[in-house]
């Protein structure tokens, strides 16, 4: 192994400062309208993602694809991997997949 400085390994997101995340993917059903789900999708930042400290990057139509994060420099953790997964099936959506913690900066993304 390197002996990296602390400057280096926080640049190159290493070591102490890796950063865990996850990736989720969902479906709303054929045929519902885009006022739906514009609202669905803002109820969810809103409802969940921000009051977690969490950061949401993806998009879709009628699938929907992203990362999960945080909003600082930090770790997602099992419990987020549950609350995320808990409100998209409460909400009725299909096909939710909600990945493995994951390095953001390193790991290949598994949708």
């Amino acid at each position: 192994m390197a002996n990296r400085s602390r400057r280096l390994r926080k640049k190159l997101h290493i070591e102490e400062f890796k950063e865990l995340g996850f990736t989720v993917s969902w479906s709303f059903q054929e045929g519902t309208n885009t006022t739906e789900l514009d609202k669905k999708v803002d109820d969810f930042i809103r409802e969940v993602i921000e009051p977690n400290g969490l950061a949401y990057e993806g998009s879709g139509y009628l699938n929907w694809q992203g990362i999960i994060c945080t909003q600082k420099l930090g770790n997602c953790t099992e419990k987020h991997r549950t609350i995320i997964g808990d409100w998209l099936k409460d909400q009725g959506l299909n096909n939710i997949k909600i990945g493995q913690l994951i390095d953001i900066w390193w790991d290949e993304l598994d949708f």
